[in-house]
Formats: C-alpha cells, sequence, structure tokens
C-alpha cells in the first residue's frame, strides 16, 4: 500500500479528535442490548437462555476487529467508517424489521446473525477513529486512548437519556434511531477523520487542549448522570427534556472548540527543537504505515518497534497482555451483560440507575486511567500494565462485595467494577502500541478485543446463564430472586480475576526495560534501533 496522504497544519488532528467524539458515541451502540431486548423477549417468545445467547451475539460483533484492523492498513479512515455505516444500517434494520413484526417468525439463528452483524459497525467506528487520532497524537496515546475510550464507555448513558427523554422509553423507535441516524452522522464526520501531520515535538498549548476535552467529558458524564436520576424521580415534560438533550449536544460538540479557538488565536511560535520531546525521524517512523514506506534491516523486531500480526502473536509478552486483558473484561461484561438481572435479584427496584452508575464509573475508569498512567509513565516509567494489576485486586473486592449481598454492597460493587472495567480497556490499547508499535497496531489491537466475545461466552453463558436458570427452576420461575442466583459465578469470577493479578503482575515485570528504555526522556521515544 502506498503512504497515505498526511492533511498538513496543526488543527486537522484536534478537527478529527472532535468529529472522533462522535464516532465513538455511535461506536457504542452495542450497549443498548439491555434497552431493547426486553422487547425480544416479550414480542418473539424468547426465554433467559436464548436471551443471553443474543446477547453475546452482540459481545462478539462489537469485538471481532481483525477485518477492520486490517482494512486501516490499506484503506483510509472513511472507507473503513463507511463499511461501519452499512452494517449499522442493515443489521438495525432487519432487527427493526423483525421486532415491529413487519417480518414475521424470522428464524432465531437469523436475529443472531443480524445482532451480531449490527454491533459489529462498532468495531468498524471505533478502530478507524481510534487508529487514526493515536497515529495523529503519537507522543500522547495514553491520553488520546483514555478519550476516546472514555467517550465509548459514556454512550450507554447518552443513549439512556436519549431513550428515556426523547423516544419516550420505545425500544422501536431506538431501534429505527439506530438503523438511521448512527449511519447518517458517520457519513456526515467521515471527512473530517483523516491521517494528519502532528508537530515533531509537543505544543505548548497541547497539554491545555487536552485538559480541557476530559473537563468537557467529565461534566458530561457527571450531568448525564445527574439527568437520569432526575428523569427517575420526577416527571419532565417534552419541553425539559428536549432542553436536556440539546445541553448534551452542546457538551459533545465543545471538543471542537479547541480548532475554533486555534483558528481564530493562531500560535505561530513553535518550540524549539531543543526542546522537542521526540526527534523528527521518531515521528516519521511511528506514522510510517504503509509497506516500503520505512526501510529496515531484516531481522526480528525488539519489543517497542513495529511488529507485524504475525512477529507479535509468537512473543510471551503478546499472549500475556491478551490473558490479562481477556480475563479482566471477560469477567466484567458477564456483570454487565446480567446487570439487570443481578439488580432484581439482590432486591433493586431501578436498574437503570444501576446501569447509568455502570456507564458512568466505566467512563471515569477510562479517562481517569488514560490521564494517571500517561503522568506515572512519562515520570516514572511504570508501564501501564501495573494500573490493570489494581483494577484486577479491586474486581476481586467487587465480586466478594456482590456474593456476600450485605446492605447497600449492590451499588459499592457496581461502581468499583464499573470504575476497574473501564482501566482493562483504557489500558490495553496504548499498551499494544508502546510493546508491538503503531504501524501494524490495528490488527494487533483487534485480535486483543477477541477477548471480549470468549469471556463472554465462557462466562456469561456457560456459567452464569446455566447457574441462573438452574436456581430459577428450583424456585419453580423464570425469575430467580436473591444472592444464590449469581453467588457461585461472583466467586468463580473473583477466582478469574485472582488469576488475571498473577498474570499481571508477571506481565509488568517484564514490560519495565521496555518502557524504561521508550520513555527516559519524559516521554515516548523510538529505541535507537529502529530509526536505523
Amino acid at each position: 500500500m502506498p503512504s497515505p496522504v498526511l492533511k498538513a497544519g496543526s488543527r486537522p488532528p484536534w478537527v478529527g479528535l472532535g468529529a472522533a467524539v462522535w464516532v465513538q458515541i455511535a461506536a457504542g451502540n452495542a450497549y443498548n442490548f439491555p434497552l431493547y431486548s426486553p422487547l425480544l423477549k416479550s414480542v418473539l417468545g424468547y426465554n433467559q437462555m436464548q436471551l443471553t445467547i443474543l446477547g453475546v451475539a452482540s459481545d462478539i460483533g462489537e469485538s471481532v476487529a481483525l477485518l477492520p484492523g486490517i482494512a486501516c492498513n490499506k484503506f483510509p479512515p472513511w472507507a473503513v467508517l463507511l463499511v461501519g455505516c452499512v452494517l449499522c444500517f442493515f443489521g438495525y434494520g432487519v432487527l427493526w424489521l423483525a421486532v415491529s413484526e413487519t417480518v414475521a417468525n424470522m428464524p432465531y439463528i437469523l436475529l443472531f446473525i443480524t445482532i451480531l452483524i449490527a454491533t459489529n459497525s462498532n468495531a468498524w467506528f471505533g478502530t478507524a477513529v481510534l487508529v487514526t487520532n493515536m497515529r495523529n497524537f503519537p507522543l500522547s496515546r495514553g491520553t488520546v486512548a483514555g478519550i476516546l475510550k472514555g467517550y465509548i464507555g459514556i454512550s450507554a448513558a447518552v443513549y439512556t437519556v436519549v431513550y428515556s427523554l426523547v423516544l419516550k422509553e420505545s425500544a422501536l423507535n431506538l431501534l429505527l434511531f439506530l438503523a438511521l441516524g448512527l449511519p447518517v452522522l458517520c457519513l456526515a464526520l467521515m471527512y473530517f477523520i483523516r491521517p494528519c501531520t502532528p508537530a515533531s515535538g509537543e505544543e505548548s498549548s497541547e497539554h491545555g487542549h487536552f485538559l480541557f476535552t476530559q473537563v468537557v467529558s467529565v461534566m458530561l458524564a457527571v450531568y448525564l448522570l445527574i439527568i437520569t436520576v432526575v428523569n427517575q424521580m420526577i416527571s419532565l415534560s417534552q419541553t425539559v427534556s428536549y432542553i436536556l438533550i440539546a445541553i448534551v449536544v452542546i457538551l459533545l460538540l465543545s471538543p471542537l472548540a479547541i480548532p475554533v479557538k486555534m483558528t481564530l488565536f493562531p500560535v505561530r511560535d513553535r518550540i524549539d527543537s531543543s526542546d522537542q520531546l521526540a526527534p523528527p525521524e521518531d515521528v516519521e517512523t511511528l506514522l510510517a504505515i504503509g509497506e516500503g514506506a520505512v526501510r529496515k534491516k531484516k531481522r526480528r523486531p525488539k519489543r517497542g518497534e513495529d511488529f507485524k500480526f504475525q512477529e507479535a502473536f509468537i512473543k510471551a509478552d503478546f499472549w500475556l497482555l491478551w490473558f490479562v486483558y481477556f480475563l479482566g473484561v471477560g469477567s466484567g461484561v458477564t456483570v454487565l451483560n446480567n446487570l439487570s438481572q443481578i439488580g432484581v435479584a439482590l432486591g433493586s427496584d431501578d436498574t437503570t440507575i444501576l446501569l447509568s452508575l455502570f456507564s458512568f464509573c466505566n467512563f471515569v475508569g477510562r479517562l481517569g486511567s488514560g490521564v494517571v498512567s500517561e503522568h506515572f509513565v512519562k515520570n516514572y516509567t511504570l508501564p501501564r500494565t501495573f494500573w490493570m494489576t489494581c483494577a484486577h485486586i479491586l474486581m476481586i473486592l467487587s465480586f466478594i462485595l456482590y456474593a456476600l449481598d450485605l446492605s447497600g454492597t449492590l451499588y459499592a460493587a457496581t461502581t468499583l467494577l464499573g470504575i476497574c472495567y473501564g482501566v482493562q480497556y483504557s489500558m490495553m490499547v496504548p499498551t499494544v502500541s508502546e510493546l508491538f508499535g503503531l504501524k501494524h497496531f490495528g490488527i494487533n489491537y483487534g485480535f486483543m478485543l477477541i477477548g471480549n466475545p470468549i469471556g463472554a461466552v465462557l462466562f456469561s453463558v456457560l456459567l452464569a446463564g446455566n447457574l441462573y436458570d438452574a436456581e430459577a427452576a428450583k424456585q419453580g420461575t423464570s425469575t430467580c430472586i436473591g444472592a444464590d442466583c449469581f453467588r457461585i459465578t461472583f466467586i468463580v469470577l473473583a477466582g478469574v480475576c485472582g488469576l488475571g493479578t498473577i498474570l499481571s503482575i508477571i506481565l509488568t515485570v517484564r514490560v519495565r526495560p521496555v518502557y524504561q528504555m521508550l520513555y527516559a526522556g519524559g516521554s515516548f521515544r523510538l529505541p535507537a534501533s529502529a530509526i536505523h
């Protein structure tokens, strides 16, 4: 593939990041499954196990990102986004036809495939904007990953608010919105998400720009949580509902204020070359994403350099990272897929608030870990996998709290788990790029995501689903009530995270020398062997 044409200038990367915020909201459309799954159960007459399997189809679809990863190295971002638009339109469109009974008696296997296709749009949307922005901001990859993954995390709350205030809790209208609204949104924004040439060193205002984006995203998350709770407590008029939604739109548009400000108040003076945090050749190498763009000696790459997928696949650190991620997100997604049933079993009257709490904490984990890890990796060369270790330990605590079912522990456990779930996602992304390079980041990252659906099948369907149905059968009902519905599941998941803790400690010890080499100067630097 020839090298892509890179958009020059200091503003385009920030325009792309602002547009990526909206695409990331679209890339979280799989989080809507808990909102429309009750309609599938009632209209189509499915039992809990059938519904759980459809939930796994949703997990598989959003996490199978190998093809998008390959496509990112062969086609421009707009082409990758276009595929996502087509999948979103046809997937949710057919799903709407089935649930509205426009097409009657749709086979179960066809519905499974339809949900898989619909949510696979997430992989195309998310991979396109993540790979593009990681390459546009190669020196701030942890921060960028935290921001973008954070917006995916908060997308569930955005959809919940739209579902409650605009769509009046109509799952049928929600499916129509997903089928038509999201493709139109991404089609309108695809032009702005493009490869750009970053400055050879960090601009003096870059830290402030990232800080502004992070603050706005936190404001959005807090605002969404507040209006979700308020909407559950009091009845809001249609006018008030639309005003509240308008504020959400303004907050989502806020990151675009950065390129507007750069246009109105341009900064002509760049930092001196002596103050650059990385030499120009480092950035040029990071952006060499086409075959033949950089000529290297024919030797096996070292950690920190660009690995092809087949080269990374045989490395111990690659598999250690995969298992650490798989054990973390696999156990977390089990709770997420069954959160409504867990809430009912443990005595929660309103699972909507529980879902919103998980979404908010998921966002906090994703954004916060990006900020914190970036500080510690640049100042203390502390590997990002250290924070995955901390997340595993706290997840053990959260599962124990769920299993104990003491007064007030449901919300405390959900808070802890939501944060840790977000940390696992956010830390995996920059770690892959730092250990195995940006050149083939898309496919390496896409393979890591496979841990999500595998975990969902093993832990959600085979473990949680079967145990839940067995306990419900004992009670003589389809809805299980009481701590015993999920207690064994929580104990097993605590053990799973215990294994994840051990593996993440091993990985952290192994990669510490790599981070000491990459961040010895206080910012990312390619090893000398990768430049020559």
